[in-house]
């Protein structure tokens, strides 16, 4: 079954359910309104006619609680299947490529990553509006957005990607799993903040006076008993007595308790969609040994993860329940607040130190159910093939990711052999700078771990530099020119590294006048050839397609021209984005100004 077919048959059965529980809930709503009348009347005839007991109010109000509770569930239902039908319609936007045209429905844009000074993320959009970021990302935690962004910032190591490809093919196929995880929490949101989270578990303990904790429970029970004597016996000094002693201790310890218990009030959010999400993925059973060994570390002491994260929930729920003004009155007789921090501390030493692994395990799930997902809609996205030996790119009917496949225009592209570079001639608007972007992002998926644009992709490990979209900063005070060979700069301290280069460098070095421009050119490509880098140059000046031709030996020949063609009818210019062999041949500059009336 296509994915499309899948996605539409799940969002019917889910929106058959949101029907039913619907329909569940008004009649629930009008019985609730019903005994409500019938206690009305029960009311009325007990207390004010006189003819029955009052006891009898107790049936409807009974009555009205268990209706209540029912209702509560049903609502929760209702809105679960409102979230998978969302869920699946995010899917269906993706397989569709509509996904970019909706951006209330992909809100996450990974914005909060985008370093103009990155080395590519910018050049290839990686992420804002319309990037690859906000394509791929399915992550419920904020974890698993740093998680995701961090494999596409960085190309992972083979070993690595190896074990994520393994664990993408066991994945791909978990609808149930992945739409479990989508409906998870009280907001179908982005949650969980790990920064705060790990910065209070990773804290020494303020309470380090254990022999307190046992006096605060003595103290409580003496209390207690004190109020008994008190209010059978008429005796309040006992009480009062020990309600001092507990006032004094309690002062003494309020500067440990308010940094305890305030710190754990501002670490903690979404704690149930962070235990939810930690109980789907203990609950699933997993074959591939990377997702094996991510499962095992949600444990602590034989606890699992989720369950240590729930008894934190209900440690922050009586925290915030002081603010009550039951809990208020009752604080210094039962010394609530010391004891809270002695528990919140209590759970700190025994999981604080685990909650580092959970908190990456789960990074590392979510970042993989991302790339599952994406190899899941795109089935006919292969696994990249990766071969070893000096730097290499050969790609057939390779395509730009974030194109709508229906006018995606793929081409074949080899950079191996004796070729090192690729000379990218053409006019603009016809096709350098995608194809530069479409190799760029392709590399990059392959080094993350995920399937690529192409029917198929042989490379080696490869570290992408990109000079596409470089402009001047009024706030940094440079021109574009000296943006751009600080860009150079930065992309040839990676060449001759591990993995190699592949440089995409698109209208090299227009910022300058002709002459130094060639020169120009021509030692930054040797230079990084020499070190073992790989790439494409991209250019309209055609002066620059024959940077090596005064050059003999090896950058003469590890230089190849390739173009894109345009033509121009009725005084409109048409491309096919079709790379094709050699220099560009003619070129519709003049034409094409002459066709809007410019006298040239």
């Amino acid at each position: 079954m296509l994915p499309s077919e899948e996605y539409v048959q799940r969002r019917k059965d889910r929106e058959t359910r949101v029907a039913h529980h619907e329909k569940i809930h008004i009649r629930l709503g009008n019985l609730r309104l019903g005994v409500a009348f019938l206690f009305v009347v029960v009311a009325w005839i007990s207390l004010h006619e006189h003819k029955m007991s009052a006891w009898w109010l107790a049936g409807p109000v009974l009555a009205f609680a268990g209706l209540a509770a029912y209702h509560s569930r049903i609502l929760r239902a209702r809105e679960l299947a409102q979230r998978a039908v969302a869920f699946y319609e995010q899917g269906l936007a993706r397989v569709e490529d509509r996904w970019a045209e909706s951006p209330k429905m992909f809100p996450e844009t990974g914005e909060r990553f985008q370093d103009a000074h990155h080395v590519y993320a910018a050049d290839l959009d990686l992420f804002g509006k319309g990037s690859l970021f906000q394509l791929l990302s399915t992550a419920r935690t904020r974890m698993g957005e740093d998680r995701l962004a961090a494999w596409l910032l960085s190309p992972g190591k083979l070993e690595e990607i190896r074990e994520r490809h393994a664990a993408v093919c066991e994945l791909r196929d978990q609808l149930d799993l992945r739409e479990d995880l989508a409906v998870l929490g009280a907001d179908v949101g982005v949650g969980v903040h790990p920064e705060a989270l790990l910065k209070w578990a990773e804290s020494a303990n303020q309470m380090t006076k254990f022999w307190i904790r046992w006096l605060a429970l003595v103290l409580a029970t003496l209390a207690v008993f004190a109020a008994l004597v008190w209010a059978i016996w008429g005796t309040v000094a006992p009480f009062a007595v020990i309600v001092l002693m507990e006032v004094i201790v309690t002062y003494s310890l309020r500067k440990p308790i308010d940094e305890v218990l305030h710190g754990t009030e501002h670490a903690f959010r979404d704690l149930d969609l962070l235990s939810g999400v930690l109980a789907r993925v203990e609950a699933h059973t997993f074959r591939a040994p990377p997702l094996k060994k991510l499962q095992g570390e949600l444990l602590s002491n034989g606890i699992p993860s989720s369950q240590a994260i729930a008894r934190l929930r209900t440690l922050v729920d009586l925290i915030n329940s002081r603010h009550g003004v039951f809990v208020r009155i009752l604080d210094a007789p039962v010394m609530y607040s010391v004891q809270l921090a002695f528990a919140t501390e209590r759970w700190r030493t025994a999981h604080g130190r685990r909650l580092r692994l959970w908190v990456d395990a789960l990074a590392e799930m979510e970042a993989l159910i991302s790339l599952a997902t994406y190899s899941f809609e795109h089935p006919a996205d292969p696994f990249p093939e990766f071969s070893e030996g000096s730097a290499s790119f050969a790609a057939e009917e390779l395509c730009h990711p974030l194109v709508p496949a229906a006018v995606c225009v793929r081409n074949d592209v080899s950079i191996a052999g004796n070729t090192r570079v690729l000379l990218v001639s053409g006019s603009n608007m016809s096709g350098k700078s995608t194809l530069l972007r479409s190799i760029g992002l392709n590399v990059v998926l392959a080094m993350a771990g995920a399937p690529v644009r192409a029917r198929h992709l042989r490379l080696t490990p490869l570290q992408v530099g990109a000079s596409i979209r470089v402009n001047d900063s009024l706030q940094e005070g440079s021109s574009r020119f000296y943006a751009e060979i600080k860009r150079l700069r930065q992309i040839f301290d990676f060449a001759g590294g591990d993995p190699p280069l592949l440089f995409l460098l698109d209208e090299l070095l227009q910022g300058t006048n002709s002459k130094d421009r060639r020169i120009g050119a021509e030692g930054i490509v040797r230079a990084l050839v020499n070190r073992g880098a790989i790439g494409l140059v991209s250019t309209h000046d055609l002066a620059l397609t024959d940077i090596g031709g005064t050059v003999e030996g090896h950058l003469q020949s590890a230089l190849h021209n390739v173009h894109f063609q345009d033509e121009l009818a009725n005084g409109r210019m048409t491309f096919d984005y079709k790379l094709r062999e050699g220099v560009v041949t003619k070129s519709n500059g003049l034409e094409l100004m002459r066709s809007i009336g410019l006298d040239v």
